[in-house]
């Protein structure tokens, strides 16, 4: 009976953990879309490193009420991390900026199985006939929805490439740290968020530059783009805590796999308060076909040898208490 609760439990967790990120990243892309188009607010970077301020002052509110206990993360791991992190960040940026919106989708397909990779080599990680076909379904069907014209040049196949492997490793990274060092996604969101949105407030404002040719302080502000801004980064700090209460949950895989279910909502929802491309027949064919993959990738993955390490070589047991905002990560064990 036991068992069987604790089971329930961790399903109950995981559906609230999965709907608490697409909510929260779907909210943040459609009020960034209205921040932009409407208000002309095209400073991404900068506004990035606003939303981990943001979240930084959420971690050090938490902290200061007795809710994050306190943990330790080596410097030379926290600047890994963080290397990763704003790469990927700045990478996206300017890979949009250089190639077609096409080459941008298709690369950022590839994060999946560049993701793979990494778990197989670093995790020794080892997935079954049906896991890798439902994986490659899933890129099938974004790959409808999403990819339109596709052009490649140098410059732009340079940033795409440092943009998927800096992303890849930055979300791989996130489920080694909490593992390896026992850290609630609450603890390690305290350790990285300030250090990332110092960085990016200081070097954002120059880069946002050099990509719109606009400077972020002669920005006409008025009171409604500012509650968009303030709107954007309360959301935001949701949307950064339950990307690592994610990762730490399902690994990088299934975050990048089952995630897509985001791109099918964007495109819903741009298409319900933006009305600027119609849901055409390829489109909705490819969202049809994407959630089959999504279906049989969770089933395919979750059956015995769907998905399993063959050495289990970080330590998987939580040796702190993390108060009342622990991430209940009761089966340690998964891939």
């Amino acid at each position: 009976m036991a068992p069987t609760k604790k089971t329930d439990r961790k399903a109950v967790v995981d559906v609230a953990a999965w709907t608490f990120n697409v909510v929260t990243s779907v909210g943040v892309i459609i009020v960034n879309k209205a921040l932009m188009a409407t208000y002309g607010f095209s400073y991404a970077t900068t506004l990035t490193g606003l939303h981990f301020a943001t979240t930084t002052l959420m971690t050090a509110v938490l902290r200061w009420l007795g809710y994050i206990q306190p943990s330790h993360l080596p410097l030379s791991e926290l600047l890994k991390f963080i290397l990763f992190a704003n790469f990927s960040i700045v990478g996206m940026n300017v890979s949009l900026m250089w190639n077609s919106v096409g080459f941008y989708q298709i690369a950022k397909l590839s994060m999946i199985p560049v993701s793979c990779f990494l778990e197989v080599v670093m995790d020794k990680i080892r997935y079954s006939r049906d896991t890798k076909l439902s994986i490659v379904v899933v890129l099938l069907g974004v790959g409808v929805c999403t990819v339109t014209d596709v052009s490649v040049n140098t410059k732009g196949f340079i940033a795409a490439f440092i943009a998927v492997w800096s992303t890849s490793l930055q979300q791989y990274y996130v489920l080694h740290l909490q593992r390896r060092y026992n850290l609630s996604s609450f603890n390690l969101l305290g350790h990285t968020a300030p250090a990332q949105a110092g960085t990016l407030l200081l070097l954002g404002p120059f880069l946002d530059y050099w990509l719109t040719n606009k400077r972020v302080d002669a920005y006409s502000y008025n009171l409604a783009s500012v509650m968009f801004i303030i709107l954007s980064c309360t959301i935001a700090v949701g949307t950064n805590l339950s990307q690592f209460i994610c990762i730490g949950r399902f690994t990088a895989v299934s975050f990048q796999v089952l995630g897509h279910m985001k791109t099918i909502f964007v495109l819903i929802m741009g298409f319900i308060f933006f009305g600027r491309e119609g849901l055409n027949l390829h489109v909705v064919l490819g969202m049809i076909i994407a959630v089959a993959g999504m279906i049989w990738y969770g089933r395919a993955s979750s059956k015995p040898g769907g998905k399993e390490r063959r050495s289990l070589s970080l330590p998987t047991s939580r040796q702190q208490n993390h108060g009342s905002f622990s991430d209940s990560n009761e089966d340690e064990g998964k891939v």
